[in-house]
């Protein structure tokens, strides 16, 4: 366990000792000041989930610190990297989640396809995420408003046609969103897709075998969310 007095930076710094040697080790030590750590690396899961809610409530109130952008830090990732948490987001341009939580380079893996589906190239991404990164949260982020998702929505209500790769994001998603109630007006409909969506990738990430073991003995925490392109929250799932 990562002693809660040791940043994010002392830790990078160490494992580039490890590869470097002690004289790189000495000179990485000359670097900025201003690049260190403003929050202690998160020890587990509950932790990290602490620090994306805590970036997110910093960037609504537009005062993100921007932490972990300068050559300084960089520098330490050059050789190795250490994120404390894997996100399954969004494509879309307006949901950047290094951005929603407040975070920056080296600090979280991120995964972006449309419509945050499953698909088999997402889970090989995931899996290099928990075996050799070993990254103790998992968060699956949706969006107010998903191009992905209403575009299932009209394929399901009008029988839309969409081009042959966009279709096969459509058969992804639209298992997840059987039961909803498809007369509702279409506002309340796509957010309740969006929703449905987040969970349906949960529910997929929850059949692999590895996964559920990794879930009942605490490993990690799996969470989904939805994030408001309007007001810039996110709005975590229970």
């Amino acid at each position: 366990m990562t002693n809660p007095t040791i940043t994010r930076r002392q830790l990078l710094l160490g494992a580039c000792c490890l590869s470097l040697g002690v004289t790189s080790c000495a000179a990485t030590n000359k670097t900025d000041p201003d690049a260190l750590s403003t929050e202690p690396y998160p020890r587990n899961a509950t932790e990290a989930l602490d620090r994306l809610k805590r970036g997110n409530q910093r960037f609504m109130a537009e005062k993100s610190f921007h932490a972990h952008e300068k050559f300084s830090w960089r520098s330490l990732l050059v050789d190795t990297q250490k994120p404390f948490a894997t996100v399954i987001g969004c494509s879309d341009s307006r949901v950047p989640p290094e951005l929603i939580f407040d975070v920056g380079f080296g600090d979280i893996f991120t995964v972006r396809l449309a419509g945050n589906i499953i698909a088999e190239d997402v889970v090989g991404s995931l899996q290099y995420a928990g075996s050799h990164l070993h990254t103790p949260l998992f968060v699956v982020l949706g969006h107010g408003g998903c191009g992905a998702v209403a575009a299932t929505l009209d394929a399901i209500l009008h029988h839309a046609q969409e081009p042959e790769h966009i279709e096969s994001l459509i058969k992804l998603i639209k298992p997840g969103l059987r039961g909803l109630d498809f007369n509702q007006s279409w506002k309340n409909l796509l957010h309740a897709a969006v929703e449905a969506n987040v969970r349906w990738s949960m529910q997929q990430l929850l059949m692999f075998p590895e996964a559920k073991r990794a879930l009942k003995e605490r490993h990690v925490i799996l969470v989904g969310t939805v994030y408001d392109l309007k007001t810039g929250g996110v709005r975590f799932l229970s």
